[in-house]
């Protein structure tokens, strides 16, 4: 993890905006974004794998991420990473791999989405859902 003012930050809002979530298994949904921003190699990176899933998952809005102070460049990746229920997917993903930093925290959040020793058991809704991230993957990835 990269510990700088904004990462911080980024590391408590996440906690506060997540900590009485779980996640399909029953352990808390923080450590998802935590493990993510462990993969990232910079502060912005990092900032962004943190607040991930905050707006799409919380009360939290990106005016409110920007009245805290977050770069710009964070709201732009966090904007680009919530993903609107009318917006379909692939064109989510399609704004998405243009940024570089989007595209980053995104294929590290399909992965441990997909890491097949998180759920107790993998039921035919997993096994689509990895298919689908594959595919996200395969085209995040394409030139």
């Amino acid at each position: 993890m990269i510990y700088t003012e904004q990462t911080k930050k980024a590391l408590c809002l996440c906690f506060e905006a997540h900590k009485d979530q779980v996640d399909k298994t029953g352990v808390p949904y923080v450590f998802h974004p935590f493990h993510l921003a462990e993969q990232m190699e910079d502060e912005v990176s990092t900032t962004v794998a943190l607040l991930h899933d905050v707006v799409e998952d919380t009360d939290y809005t990106l005016e409110d991420l920007k009245e805290m102070g977050f770069s710009p460049e964070v709201l732009e990746a966090v904007a680009l990473l919530t993903h609107e229920k009318h917006v379909p997917y692939m064109e989510y993903l399609a704004a998405i791999k243009p940024n570089p930093i989007a595209r980053a925290v995104k294929l590290a959040d399909l992965a441990h989405n997909s890491d097949p020793t998180r759920p107790n058991e993998i039921t035919d809704w997993m096994r689509n859902r990895w298919e689908l991230y594959k595919s996200a993957k395969s085209f995040l990835t394409a030139p």
